[in-house]
């Protein structure tokens, strides 16, 4: 499984869930027990817990992340596909971004089935369909051939959002709901402490760096993507310097919903 570092989740999800709307079909105002299973951090725990009455629990296997979960939410050290928990052990199981990053998502389906006496949900990305503009053209054009060399390189499926419904059927789970919540990312003046870090990593090649093996894996040339990376950010800083940045994303979430 990908491993993920508290700053790099918290920086991804920051805003995420400002609208409940799409997790409507999770009945959660009448969940007893929630179990959110690759919680991390516990950004969807959070949500959770104050849109429930029951007890929500996370469950990751980096206790260094559940550190920082079981400040918001009791938490259990577990893998996806062997939890720790009895059969209808709660009536919700829940994942956000976890499938994607299993090598065996069907194992993590099964077992979220024998431990919810009621639902399963899911809510997963298609980093396939990520939407970026940007003030600096060459920004979205790099984008653009990053996210397909490293889909090509990665060993999971990161762009599985629409086919969880598929694993739901295998597992014998029937797909009750299926909503699409889009989660928008907005960097415009004042600049923020963390969209700044952020501009400084990619003027300095590092965001890059973290994907090395994948984009290297897929057959691109990773030097030279470096250098125009580098360059490209260069350009976003001096614009920064300038307020004239404004970068938008939306990465889109499939939120599905199956009965045990």
């Amino acid at each position: 499984m990908r491993e993920f570092t508290p700053e790099y989740l918290e920086h991804t999800r920051r805003g995420m869930w400002e609208s409940t709307a799409a997790l409507d079909p999770l009945e959660l105002e009448s969940r007893e027990r929630v179990v959110d299973v690759g919680c991390g951090t516990g950004e969807l725990s959070r949500v959770l817990a104050a849109e429930s009455p029951g007890e929500v629990v996370g469950v990751d296997a980096d206790t260094a992340l559940l550190s920082v979960a079981r400040e918001h939410v009791p938490t259990v050290a577990g893998d996806a596909t062997r939890l720790p928990f009895v059969d209808d052990a709660a009536d919700l199981v829940v994942c956000q971004a976890l499938l994607i990053n299993l090598p065996d998502p069907a194992a993590a389906v099964r077992e979220f089935a024998r431990i919810s006496s009621d639902l399963v949900a899911a809510i997963e990305p298609d980093n396939a369909a990520v939407e970026v503009s940007s003030t600096v053209d060459a920004e979205e054009r790099l984008e653009r051939e990053v996210r397909a060399a490293y889909l090509d390189g990665v060993e999971t499926d990161v762009a599985m959002g629409e086919r969880v419904g598929d694993l739901f059927e295998t597992a014998g789970l029937e797909v009750v709901a299926r909503r699409t919540y889009r989660h928008e990312k907005l960097v415009e003046p004042p600049y923020s402490e963390p969209a700044m870090e952020s501009a400084a990593k990619k003027a300095s090649g590092a965001g890059l760096a973290d994907h090395e093996r994948e984009l290297r894996a897929a057959g691109a040339d990773y030097d030279e993507l470096r250098a125009a990376w580098r360059e490209m950010g260069r350009d976003v800083v001096r614009e920064m310097g300038e307020e004239q940045y404004r970068r938008r994303e939306v990465v889109p979430f499939e939120v599905t919903v199956a009965r045990v």
